[in-house]
């Protein structure tokens, strides 16, 4: 059975790269348009894995990972955070609410893959 990634981006072309990226090779990818839509989905399907933008309407990607972190059988799940924000406060940010990573866009397929595979390993 693969190994299943939420990715939560209010971007569309971003959710499909990610979706894309990680299907071609073997992960079950569940998309969700902000982090309040990642909260339900959490709760509909069990993942392994979140990807997250940090800026988003509704619940910014600080405070999904509070939220995760928060729920039962979630504290130790990979979460990375992959956005446009590089500024060392906003990392300390995602880190102190639970990060486990942080990728900058752009970024390419590959390095999010290499990401992936050293948090959850092949699927």
């Amino acid at each position: 059975m693969s190994k299943t990634i939420l990715t939560a981006d209010d971007s569309a072309s971003m959710r499909q790269i990610v979706h894309v990226s990680l299907a071609r090779v073997g992960f079950g990818v569940v998309e969700a348009y902000d982090g309040k839509d990642a909260l339900v989905r959490l709760q509909q399907q069990r993942v392994d894995m979140v990807i997250t933008d940090l800026n988003m309407p509704n619940l910014d990607g600080i405070g999904l990972i509070r939220a995760i972190r928060a729920m039962e059988g979630y504290q130790f799940v990979p979460i990375v955070m992959l956005t446009t924000e590089s500024h060392p406060d906003r990392k300390q940010a995602g880190k102190a609410a639970g990060a486990s990573g942080w990728i900058t866009k752009p970024f390419v397929p590959e390095q999010l893959v290499s990401v992936v595979y050293r948090l959850l390993g092949r699927p």
